[in-house]
């Protein structure tokens, strides 16, 4: 029997336990809270999809500069630390982003943020910054796209493997521009690539979001195939699942408690220009909260009730697409619509 066989027997096997669930159906057993941080005079939070949380449990939020971009807004600093109790600790970031996307801190905790748009000699790249905002590492080359060993196109997320390698989610549209998973070593020298456009194992449509279990394996938000992958840290394609939405954005903690957050599912076809885009049939948006290690999902925060309506259109993208939770269990959701970092907390 072939190792492909097995491969493809493997996901079916996963994808038809979770078949058996009802989606949408799990408990809430958490409760919103709004506006947990505070921000200086004036400043206001903008869109984001980057919210992590580092050792010392600080949150840490990428947002787009009080508004949906960076550009023209060298005098705001896009980056902030917030502890535990919301207070501003530190910001950092002015002048070098046009667009933060994704963020990732590190074992050191280094913050890793991805600029998903490019021109004017910013963007298009991967950026490691230590936790005073000192430039550490760069991977691409700013303001330019592609797809080739040493430039990116539309970055997306960041992971850090236990080792160190570096592993980015390349490529932000459906059918066009990258669609691929690129590892480096610690020290930003390429190792390999894999992916194309396209919804069989180890194809994509927007790899949102990357993150790592406690096994070391790649967990990619599929996000236009609707669902995660699962690969080793080679590129070999282990599963995919399809029970946790169509994720924006996922995140793994110590205990393996997967979270992610579903931002664009759509449960029924609507009219329009963007009619076919995130069809995603039964699913609503929300956050959903689950395991790692079998798939199961135990917990469901749907969006606000207006925006699950099935048959009225909804806007492209609500609520968070960003998500992390600190070693409390509580979860911190990053709005790009709402412009907003929610958290939730259990009830």
């Amino acid at each position: 029997m072939s190792t492909n066989f097995l491969l493809f027997a493997a996901a079916a096997a996963v994808v038809s336990f979770a078949a058996d669930v009802v989606p949408n159906s799990q408990p809430n057993p958490y409760k919103m809270v709004e506006h947990w941080y505070q921000l200086p005079a004036g400043r206001t939070m903008g869109s984001s999809s980057a919210v992590d949380i580092d050792s010392k449990g600080h949150i840490w939020i990428a947002d787009r500069c009080g508004a949906n971009s960076c550009a023209g807004k060298d005098d705001i600093d896009p980056i902030m630390e917030f502890d535990s109790s919301g207070k501003l600790v530190k910001s950092f970031g002015k002048g070098m982003f046009l667009f933060p996307h994704g963020i990732c801190i590190d074992k050191q905790d280094n913050i890793w943020i991805t600029d998903g748009q490019g021109r004017d000699g910013k963007g298009h790249v991967a950026i490691k910054l230590s936790p005073e905002g000192k430039v550490l590492m760069t991977i691409g080359k700013p303001g330019v796209a592609g797809d080739s060993e040493d430039t990116l196109n539309q970055p997306n997320d960041v992971a850090i493997a236990p080792n160190g390698d570096i592993f980015i989610g390349d490529g932000h549209n459906v059918g066009t521009g990258n669609a691929r998973v690129v590892k480096y070593d610690k020290n930003g020298k390429f190792i390999k690539q894999w992916g194309s456009h396209g919804s069989g194992p180890g194809q994509f449509e927007m790899p949102h979001s990357l993150a790592f279990d406690s096994k070391g394996r790649l967990f990619v938000a599929d996000r236009g195939n609707n669902r995660i992958q699962i690969f080793d840290q080679d590129g070999k394609f282990i599963a995919e699942w399809k029970q946790f939405g169509r994720p924006s954005g996922i995140f793994i903690d110590k205990k393996d408690n997967l979270y992610s957050a579903d931002s664009e599912s759509q449960p029924v076809k609507t009219e329009g220009r963007m009619a076919a885009y995130g069809f995603n049939p039964g699913y609503n948006r929300g956050l959903r909260i689950g395991s790692a290690k079998d798939g199961t999902v135990v917990a469901f925060i749907s969006d606000p009730p207006t925006d699950n309506i099935l048959d009225k259109p909804r806007a492209i993208t609500s609520n968070a697409e960003g998500i992390a939770a600190d070693a409390q269990g509580n979860v911190y959701g990053a709005e790009v619509g709402p412009r907003d970092v929610k958290k939730y907390v259990k009830k």
